[in-house]
C-alpha cells in the first residue's frame, strides 16, 4: 500500500524495477518505470487517497495494477501530456500492449500489460498536436493568439504564483528521483510562462500608496486587446503548463506544498489562456476574459487556531478575513457601516463582496502578491477606499489592515474601519 505522497511515485518505480529484475526482464525496466510513474502520479493527483500497487511478471510479460479511491475512470484526451510529470494516457496508449480501467466498490483499478520494452521512438514529450494540419500559422511560423479584456494585474499576480508553484513542485520531484521527462515538462511550462511575460504588458503600478490607489483601478488595469504570437513548436507547452499546475495545485491543496491558497480567478485565468491558445490555433475566434468575482473562496488547507470572538464582539468596526480571502468575522459596528443586519450575511463570503468592481482586480492581485512574495504596500497604514454596501451603493471608509501569522502557513487579516 502506497501513501498519498509524491515519494510514492519513486517507491512504485522501485517495486516494479525489483520485480522485473527478479524475473530477468531488465529489457522492460525503462519503459515500465516510466509508465508506472504516470499511472501512480495520476492516482496521486486525481484521487489523493492511499494507492495499492500490484505488479507481476508472467510468460507474456509485465502486468501492473494500480488501485485508488476515486470512482472517476481515466478518459483519453487528445493532447500532448496529462500531467506535469509525464505524458499521461496518450503515452500509456502508445507504449503498452494493452491497458484498461474498471470501477469497484472502493474506487477503481487502472492496469497495463507490457511485453516489449524497447519503444524509444514513441517517447517524445513535446509533440506537435495530432491535428497539426489544422493549425492557423502566420508566415513567421507563429499562431497569433488574440486575447480580449486581459486583466493585466491579475496576470502579474498569477505569473508570480505560477512560478512559485512550479519551482516548489520541481523541488519535490528532485527529491523523488527526478527524471528527464520531468525536467522537459518544467522547461516546456516555463517556455509558455515566458511567452506570456514577454507579450502581455505590465500595468506599471508601483509601491507608492497614493499612486497605487489612483492607478490600480479599472479600466486602467485591463487591456481591451493583446496579441500573443506563439511559435507553432510552443503550442503544446501551454497544455504542459496547464497540467503541471494542475498537479502542483492538487499537492498544494492537500498540504504538500507551502504556496498560499490560489484564488479562483487566478485558476480561471490560466484555464482561459490555455483554452484561447488551443482554440485559436485551430482557427476559432477569441473569447474575452470574464469577471468571476461571485465564486466561493477556495477551501482552507489546514485548521486555523484563531477565535473570531475578539472581532465579532468588539465595539470597534472590525472585519477579519483569512488567507483564502474569505470573511471569517465582523463586528456589529462594521455591519452597520456596510448596511447589513447579521454577521451570517457576510461571514463565509469573499472580501470582494464589499469591494467595488473597479478595485477587485487590484485587491486580488495585491492579496496574492502579499501571500506569495510578502508585498504589502497597504498593510499597517491608514488608507481611504470606497466600500460596497448591501444595497449596492458605495460609502467611503478609512481602514487600517494588519496581518497575523498563525503558524502552519495560515494568516488572518483584521481591518479596522472608520466611516
Amino acid at each position: 500500500m502506497l501513501r498519498p505522497h509524491p515519494a510514492s511515485v519513486g517507491e512504485a518505480r522501485r517495486i516494479v524495477r525489483d520485480e522485473l529484475s527478479r524475473a530477468g526482464r531488465d529489457d522492460l525496466v525503462e519503459t515500465a518505470e516510466l509508465l508506472v510513474s504516470e499511472v501512480v502520479t495520476n492516482a496521486l493527483v486525481h484521487a489523493g487517497t492511499a494507492i495499492r500497487l500490484r505488479a507481476w511478471v508472467g510468460a507474456e510479460g509485465l502486468r501492473v495494477e494500480v488501485d485508488d479511491g476515486s470512482l472517476q475512470l481515466p478518459s483519453p484526451r487528445n493532447n500532448a501530456t496529462l500531467a506535469g510529470t509525464g505524458r499521461g494516457l496518450r503515452l500509456l496508449q502508445r507504449m503498452v500492449d494493452s491497458w484498461g480501467a474498471h470501477p469497484h466498490t472502493d474506487g477503481k483499478t487502472v492496469w497495463f500489460e507490457l511485453c516489449v520494452g524497447d519503444r524509444e521512438g514513441e517517447m517524445s514529450l513535446i509533440d506537435v498536436p495530432d491535428d497539426a494540419s489544422s493549425l492557423v500559422v502566420a508566415p513567421d511560423g507563429t499562431v497569433q493568439v488574440e486575447l480580449l479584456n486581459v486583466p493585466l494585474l491579475l496576470h502579474v499576480a498569477w505569473h508570480q504564483l505560477a512560478e512559485a508553484l512550479m519551482r516548489e513542485y520541481l523541488l519535490i520531484s528532485i527529491g523523488d528521483d527526478l527524471e528527464l521527462d520531468e525536467l522537459q515538462a518544467h522547461a516546456a511550462a516555463s517556455d509558455a510562462l515566458a511567452l506570456m511575460r514577454d507579450h502581455l504588458p505590465s500595468p506599471g503600478v508601483g509601491e507608492d500608496v497614493d499612486e497605487l490607489m489612483a492607478a490600480a483601478v479599472e479600466p486602467a488595469v485591463t487591456s481591451p486587446r493583446e496579441v500573443m504570437p506563439v511559435p507553432a513548436d510552443s503550442l503544446p507547452h501551454f497544455r504542459v503548463l496547464d497540467e503541471t499546475l494542475d498537479a502542483a495545485l492538487a499537492l498544494a491543496d492537500a498540504g504538500g506544498l507551502l504556496t498560499p491558497p490560489t484564488q479562483p480567478e487566478l485558476r480561471a485565468f490560466r484555464r482561459w489562456i490555455v483554452q484561447q491558445v488551443a482554440a485559436q490555433s485551430g482557427g476559432a475566434g477569441p473569447t474575452p476574459w470574464e469577471d468571476l468575482s461571485d465564486v466561493a473562496p477556495p477551501p482552507p488547507r489546514s485548521p486555523m487556531t484563531w477565535s473570531p470572538d475578539a472581532v465579532s464582539t468588539s465595539e470597534l468596526a472590525l472585519i477579519a478575513a483569512d488567507d483564502t480571502n474569505g470573511i471569517i468575522a465582523i463586528s456589529r459596528s462594521a455591519l452597520e457601516i456596510l448596511g447589513y443586519d447579521e454577521p451570517a450575511e457576510l461571514v463565509g463570503r469573499r472580501l470582494v463582496a464589499i469591494i467595488p468592481w473597479r478595485y477587485r482586480q487590484a485587491h486580488l492581485a495585491g492579496f496574492t502578491l502579499h501571500l506569495a512574495l510578502g508585498r504589502s504596500p497597504l498593510l499597517d497604514r491608514p488608507v481611504t477606499v470606497p466600500a460596497l454596501r448591501r444595497d449596492g451603493t458605495e460609502t467611503t471608509i478609512d481602514l487600517t489592515v494588519r496581518s497575523e501569522s498563525l503558524g502552519a502557513g495560515r494568516h488572518v487579516f483584521v481591518a479596522t474601519v472608520n466611516a
